[in-house]
């Protein structure tokens, strides 16, 4: 649902601007020095970029599903950093405030998450479970008025830079499955909570990620995200489900962009006397990326407008989630092949992206957990039809 059609447009045209005229000529400097200039990072600010899905209540733009996702396609058209700086301000660490959390808890993060003061960062997955994140580990035991925190979580986006966490914790040692957990707001500051060194990675620089350490971590009871012992599991996957949606998004973008870089490449590099797009094998390869974004994207925009109109997208966004990621790797890998020896080398930017894209099958739930979760909701739904019938 778009609410205001020229408001919408403006803030897309000031992004694109920002993208194309900050970002994309600063992809280099951000891989080489592994950080984003502080300068853009107060643009950003600036923008609005830190809380466009945030209420409007709280200082955010409020934005809908639909508004979020064509945002998501611009910001990502380049190097995945830009967008995972304020990423999580604007999907997973602060949507289990927006989605569940108290009147209190709201008005006293929300606000600066949206503004950029703080960032946020979401603390589900551990070093020995991942995708099975009802086992988790990390334990949260009541003493009086406040819980104690232990455990560890990894591969955890912004932790180096948040100013407040997003933290599952099992509060019920009795209970191992998902009625067990519950999710804590936990500021960075708090006494016995640490953060690692970042992780070295195979690609996405300039976006920090890192294990965190929790060791007899002391929180007030009331950091619950909203108030109640056990509804962790259900906050977490309300989260994701629509984090999968905004980061199916977030692929979208990327393949956006190696489309423009093969265009640009096939009409002007020569060979045989004639420019490489001639050729009907490159016509091929552009073709199939063309035709596969245009799939991705009308996905993803279908399934915004049913999550507007408030209907349950779990399937939708495990679909989205997991054909986005495949599809922007595949794209990622014609667009070296168009380039050639340009595109294995670092001088055109074609093998960063190709790096970069890989971790989006990875993240919020791999393509084979998707696959599996796909199939499931839909046997889930053919029962209720035939036992409804």
């Amino acid at each position: 649902m778009i609410r205001d059609r020229n408001t919408l447009d403006a803030f897309l045209a000031r992004l694109r601007r920002f993208v194309d005229e900050r970002c994309i000529p600063n992809e280099a400097l951000v891989e080489d020095s592994d950080a984003i200039p502080g300068d853009i990072v107060d643009e950003m600010r600036e923008l609005g970029l830190f809380g466009y899905t945030i209420p409007e209540q709280y200082g955010g733009l409020g934005f809908t599903s639909e508004e979020m996702v064509l945002a998501a396609f611009e910001i990502s058209r380049s190097t995945p950093a830009f967008r995972a700086r304020c990423g999580t301000n604007t999907g997973i660490g602060s949507e289990a405030l927006v989605q569940d959390g108290t009147d209190e808890q709201k008005a006293r993060y929300l606000p600066r998450l949206a503004s950029g003061e703080i960032t946020g960062s979401f603390a589900l997955t551990e070093p020995e479970f991942g995708s099975d994140a009802t086992s988790l580990a990390t334990s949260a035991r009541l003493d009086g008025e406040h819980y104690i925190i232990n455990g560890s979580k990894c591969f955890i986006t912004n932790a180096p830079l948040a100013g407040v966490f997003t933290v599952m914790a099992r509060t019920d040692p009795q209970n191992r499955g998902a009625g067990g957990v519950s999710a804590f707001i936990v500021e960075a500051a708090t006494p016995g909570l640490s953060t690692a060194a970042p992780y070295l990675k195979m690609g996405q620089a300039g976006s920090p990620v890192s294990e965190v350490h929790f060791n007899e971590c002391r929180v007030p009871a009331t950091s619950i995200i909203g108030g109640r012992p056990g509804m962790g599991f259900k906050t977490a996957m309300r989260v994701l489900n629509k984090q999968r949606l905004h980061l199916a998004a977030l692929c979208v973008g990327p393949a956006l962009r190696l489309l423009e870089e093969m265009l640009r490449h096939a009409v002007t590099r020569q060979q045989f006397g004639k420019p490489i797009g001639e050729f009907q094998l490159v016509q091929a390869m552009i073709a199939d990326s063309h035709t596969e974004i245009e799939i991705a994207r009308a996905m993803v925009l279908d399934a915004a407008t049913k999550r507007d109109a408030g209907l349950d997208i779990a399937l939708e966004a495990s679909m989205c989630k997991y054909y986005a990621s495949e599809m922007v790797g595949r794209v990622a890998d014609r667009a070296v092949q168009v380039f050639g020896g340009a595109g294995y080398t670092a001088a055109a930017g074609i093998e960063r992206f190709y790096r970069d894209v890989r971790a989006f099958r990875l993240y919020e739930g791999t393509s084979q957990i998707h696959q599996l979760n796909i199939a499931k909701l839909m046997l889930r739904n053919l029962g209720g039809a035939e036992n409804h019938a």
